[in-house]
């Protein structure tokens, strides 16, 4: 994956916020309800994002360390680079409005969430950062299929670092939507929502997807 397209996922991220808003949004809200306001409460939502961003990145490394296995040899290799290209295709489309296009990744996960979502009761309620960081870390396997398409280049990375750094970048670009509140939080969802904002950052990843995939067919002619 060209370096191009960790900044394509952190756009991704950033602005498919209401996406993320609607998976975890009501987490970060039930979060705000159980901690008592002032500085504390905000060692909380951080500690429970970074969680959240760490389970992606052990994702992305897992990924990234199988698109490597098997990407040694160079047809394989380049099949991976074109599967990320197309998915940055698709999260370009989904970015220009075709939202209902990730459902059929979300009930793939299904499986796997219902076997993870027992242990996070242990954490709850949340009282302090030591319980939100790993409750953070196990709702980041929510299923989420804005985070499956993002994950799915992760496998053309190459290593396990680039994949972990992949997915790190996504999970930043989360961050706006699901840590900060109130009046900063209103403002940026009327950016992020905005026509103009979701028409030039869509047409932004879907350009990186159509150069890759014209790349990958180059080399594979």
């Amino acid at each position: 994956m060209p370096d191009q397209g960790f900044f394509a996922l952190f756009i991704v991220g950033l602005l498919g916020g209401t996406h993320c808003a609607g998976m975890c949004g009501g987490i970060a809200g039930a979060l705000s309800l159980q901690v008592p306001q002032g500085r504390g409460a905000w060692t909380i939502h951080v500690a429970y994002n970074l969680g959240r961003i760490g389970s992606y990145m052990l994702a992305g490394a897992i990924a990234g360390t199988v698109g490597y296995a098997f990407g040694n040899l160079l047809p394989i290799q380049r099949g991976l680079y074109l599967f990320a290209s197309l998915m940055l295709v698709a999260l370009g489309i989904y970015l220009l409005g075709a939202t209902q296009a990730l459902a059929v990744l979300e009930r793939g996960g299904q499986w796997l969430w219902r076997r993870v979502q027992p242990a996070t009761r242990r954490f709850m309620p949340v009282r302090g950062p030591a319980q939100a960081l790993p409750l953070g870390m196990l709702w980041g396997w929510l299923p989420c299929g804005l985070v499956y398409s993002a994950l799915t280049t992760a496998l053309a990375s190459g290593s396990a670092a680039r994949g972990a750094l992949a997915m790190a970048a996504f999970g930043l670009g989360t961050l706006p939507n699901l840590l900060l509140a109130g009046l900063l939080l209103a403002r940026f969802r009327r950016f992020a929502q905005a026509r103009a904002t979701r028409l030039a950052s869509g047409l932004l990843v879907l350009g990186y997807g159509v150069y890759g995939v014209v790349m990958a067919l180059r080399a594979m002619t």
